[in-house]
């Protein structure tokens, strides 16, 4: 059953009635009713495209945040084979809100991190709706100096909120183990890309997502806080949180404006959600695309070419 967000019901009820005349034609006269389906299917394609060409950021960001759209897990099982993920931080535990392991991507053999929401109450629950504790970032650590030693280039899928806020993260030195994932990205001598397929949200975000070659879904938000906590911080009221959106410039297309992120990968009209495989398969070959730009590169240029990408954001802006 589709899911509907707020802005999107002109569309919704122009599909009601679509869906009405299906079912009246599959009982009745198909071709009796034919132009009118052909008719409203178009006028509903065309509201869909007009509604998604003109997004705010506020709606953006709901887009981002759509229960439908595809995570890490639909990630890894459509874009990588022999994903092998691999646990634990080998100093508390294994977190569950980041995955990640070895596997091949098209051929060639990568290392694959990424946070995972969950699609369901149950999953959603044990992966901690994506915002992982400092145990997530310390495996990812490890993970990337794994990479590293044998020289296999690191693909990032981000989705989060952002890092765990919690008492438990906090005494386990979140802060730190943030820092030191970052540090750990720009460290690296082999490629690294990163692509926000959601919500990039903070330093749980930019903690694997410091890379070589930064990509964004063309309806993903990339943020130094969300929206609602800006607006709780500014304001002290999180009804202004679409205005705080507004300010922010968290979308994609004013992200590579300012040169903050590399490119924008284009979805389906509607969204991510609508077409899943297609926004998919179009990820997978920006990914593709990036990796194919960094190959031959020794490990000193790369990591002089991160550093650099990062300090001239700065400067730049």
């Amino acid at each position: 059953m589709r899911s509907y967000l707020d802005f999107e019901k002109p569309v919704a009820e122009l599909e009601a009635k679509l869906e009405e005349l299906r079912a009246m034609a599959a009982q009745g006269d198909a071709v009796a009713i034919g132009d009118d389906i052909a008719r409203l299917e178009g006028k509903a394609r065309d509201a869909l495209l007009q509604l998604y060409a003109n997004l705010s950021p506020s709606q953006k960001t709901q887009v981002a945040r759509h229960p439908l759209r595809p995570h890490f897990s639909d990630y890894a099982a459509a874009l990588f084979e022999e994903f092998d993920p691999l646990a634990g931080d080998r100093k508390f535990g294994d977190d569950h809100a980041i995955l990640g392991g070895l596997a091949r991507f098209r051929g060639r053999a990568v290392c694959l991190i990424g946070q995972e929401k969950g699609s369901s109450t149950e999953t959603r629950i044990k992966h901690n709706f994506g915002m992982a504790r400092p145990e997530g970032y310390r495996k990812a650590v490890r993970l990337m100096e794994l990479a590293d030693r044998f020289s296999l280039p690191v693909i990032s899928l981000v989705d989060t909120a952002g890092a765990f806020p919690g008492l438990d993260a906090e005494e386990r030195g979140q802060a730190e183990a943030i820092a030191r994932s970052t540090d750990a990205c720009l460290s690296l001598g082999v490629p690294n890309v990163a692509v926000i397929i959601g919500e990039g949200g903070s330093g749980g975000a930019i903690a694997i997502a410091t890379a070589n070659r930064v990509l964004m879904l063309e309806h993903s938000i990339y943020s130094v806080i969300s929206p609602e906590g800006a607006a709780s911080i500014l304001w002290r009221d999180t009804a202004k949180a679409q205005e705080a959106a507004m300010n922010m410039k968290i979308t994609a297309q004013d992200l590579l404006r300012f040169h903050v992120i590399d490119s924008v990968i284009a979805e389906p009209p509607g969204g991510a959600h609508r077409d899943p495989e297609a926004t998919m398969r179009a990820t997978g070959d920006a990914i593709e695309a990036a990796l194919g730009e960094l190959d031959g590169m020794e490990p000193a240029a790369l990591r002089k070419a991160r550093r650099e990408k990062f300090l001239a954001i700065g400067r730049n802006l």
